[in-house]
């Protein structure tokens, strides 16, 4: 993997650990990683719900635990004061929160999930932030709080006010919640929209997953809105590298905001929002070909309509975090799969 980088990173200024929330979880993990090969302690913080295999999620936790720098507290987030007690002990000056409930479809059966996780939990990672001098919290939104909008590619200087699941719903009212802590308490946060990450190590519940499962057992596949999909698939490498630059750089207010012409993503208070995506959007259906062609197995397939709260279209601008830490991703898609195809035949033992 190369990545165009116009800046160079430099090392976080601080000598405590930094805390990762979502370390059991795909990207939680990969980060995790990636700060504790660079040198810093960290902390992760996990609930280890069985949304998805827990024991994916436990072999993820073993990996880390082989660092001498990991620290890990197992306790949900609801939990305001074994959060505030690991605040006291750890002394953070960064944290990012990736712990959440994900899953736009399972927001459709158990809302109440999302209120407790998404709302409550990241309520009280903003009192942690806001009562333990947090210098910079970077935390996850999504890219599906652009739900309706049909104005691509997707620009965080526009409005996400019709978002079509509950999940999005969460995740926009984590960037206004995170908002209303830096106007009121000074509390630095950037929050980042994921757009559609894989890799190896991936949630067993997203597409490359799914179809290669069921590819190797020989088994069909279901393929949404007949097909007639666009997506920015953006390889974890990627996402972990614009990651771990922007939590060097904490949001600063904006001088030149305009209260008559508002742009969302900014703010006259350390407050900002970026996508983080491939910027390159895939058609589902070469998506599948190249697991074809890395699986050597022809699909079968079924064809299905759009599914409730989906979206066919989901394409990221991210010249703003470009122009902010040198962010640039250049994994292509057949060597993100080849990737993922070979950890998951090694850890599948297939």
């Amino acid at each position: 993997m190369i990545l165009a980088l116009h800046k160079t990173a430099s090392k976080l200024d601080t000598k405590n650990p930094i805390l990762v929330t979502g370390t059991a979880g795909f990207i939680g993990f990969h980060l995790a990683q990636r700060l504790l090969r660079e040198g810093y302690q960290v902390v992760g913080i996990d609930m280890v719900n069985d949304y998805y295999d827990v024991n994916l999620k436990e072999a993820r936790l073993k990996v880390l635990e082989a660092y001498e720098g990991y620290t890990f507290y197992r306790f949900n987030l609801m939990d305001k004061e074994q959060l505030f007690e690991v605040f006291d002990k750890h002394q953070f000056d960064y944290a990012v929160n990736l712990a959440a409930q994900a899953g736009v479809r399972h927001s459709l059966t158990h809302p109440q999930d999302y209120v407790d996780y998404n709302i409550t939990g990241f309520l009280n990672i903003l009192e942690a932030c806001r009562h333990k001098g947090i210098k910079h919290l970077v935390y996850a939104s999504s890219s599906s709080v652009y739900g309706a909008n049909t104005n691509f590619p997707f620009s965080e200087s526009r409005g996400v006010d019709h978002p079509v699941s509950l999940y999005a719903a969460s995740k926009k009212a984590n960037e206004m919640m995170a908002h209303s802590y830096a106007q009121n308490y000074g509390v630095c946060s950037t929050g980042l929209r994921f757009f559609s990450v894989y890799g190896p190590w991936g949630r067993p519940d997203m597409a490359l997953f799914i179809f290669a499962k069921r590819m190797l057992a020989g088994e069909t596949i279901d393929v949404y809105n007949n097909g007639e999909m666009l997506r920015d698939f953006t390889y974890i490498d990627d996402i972990v590298e614009g990651v771990y630059r922007l939590l060097q750089q904490p949001a600063e207010p904006d001088a030149n905001w305009d209260s008559n012409n508002p742009n969302p993503s900014r703010s006259t208070w350390p407050f900002r929002i970026y996508n983080i995506g491939n910027s390159s959007p895939v058609k589902l259906m070469d998506f599948v070909h190249a697991i074809e062609k890395e699986l050597g197995i022809k699909a079968d397939i079924n064809f299905m309509p759009l599914q409730t709260g989906d979206v066919p279209q989901s394409i990221s601008d991210v010249s703003a975090l470009e122009e902010a830490v040198g962010y640039k991703p250049s994994t292509s898609v057949e060597t993100g799969i080849k990737n993922f195809i070979s950890w998951f035949r090694d850890y599948y033992k297939l």
